[in-house]
């Protein structure tokens, strides 16, 4: 055991916590916005939206990440306008995961921020507008303080899906050390290499830490319904 522990690698441990650092930011950047607009809309679009977003919760992973890797090939005009302009190959690249990673992990950080939204009570959106306050302000100054369990729960299991991601970021980024090769797919080399013992380390520590992720979420918003119910009382 000891010289399992001495051979192990933790740079693809590394990579993954560093990809799910700024997928999660992005999309916290992205779906706020976006998240405080379905909140708010009454547009017939709104639907068609909703279940756009929410596609890669049904879809399987296999399917994502084809049509993921078709879209950032340099035969796509997408892939080839990044390689072009910003000399960026989106496919087996750190730079392909992370855009790869967004479109896997966007519903889990929308989601909880609309529903989010969606439970503040109007006349507290309202009397904002009422008092001269702006979308911006009252986004920003009193909807997001008022919503931290689903701001937490939005922003925590966002970064667990993304560190625990496999068949997208496997289609899309390849398992090139150092560079796209993540937990996950570490994880499966070995278990094809019959290399049990380091993929029961591994697993064991990626389940150990989506345990801490998910208990810290609950215990967090266990707290903060316990707020709430005291100040109501």
């Amino acid at each position: 055991m000891i010289e399992i522990l001495k051979g192990m690698e933790f740079g693809p441990f590394l990579l993954s916590f560093k990809l799910a650092f700024i997928t999660t930011f992005v999309l916290f950047v992205i779906s706020l916005p976006l998240a405080w607009y379905l909140s708010q809309t009454k547009s017939k679009a709104k639907p068609f939206l909703e279940a756009l977003s929410a596609l890669p919760i049904v879809l399987p992973p296999s399917v994502l990440g084809f049509y993921i890797l078709v879209l950032l090939s340099q035969n796509s005009p997408i892939g080839a306008f990044f390689d072009r302009v910003f000399d960026v190959n989106l496919v087996f690249s750190f730079s392909g995961l992370v855009v790869a990673s967004m479109l896997y992990s966007f519903p889990f950080m929308l989601q909880p921020l609309q529903s989010g939204f969606e439970s503040l009570q109007k006349n507290m959106i309202e009397a904002s507008y009422i008092s001269g306050k702006s979308k911006l302000v009252t986004l920003f100054r009193v909807a997001l303080p008022n919503i931290k369990p689903s701001l937490m729960t939005a922003v925590i299991v966002t970064f667990a899906h993304t560190v625990g991601e496999f068949g997208v970021v496997l289609m899309v980024g390849g398992s090139i050390p150092g560079e796209t090769k993540v937990a996950s797919v570490a994880i499966y080399e070995m278990v094809e290499t019959m290399d049990y013992d380091r993929a029961h380390i591994y697993s064991a520590i990626m389940i150990a830490i989506s345990f801490l992720v998910l208990l810290g979420v609950y215990i967090f918003n266990q707290k903060q319904h316990k707020k709430i119910g005291a100040f109501g009382s």
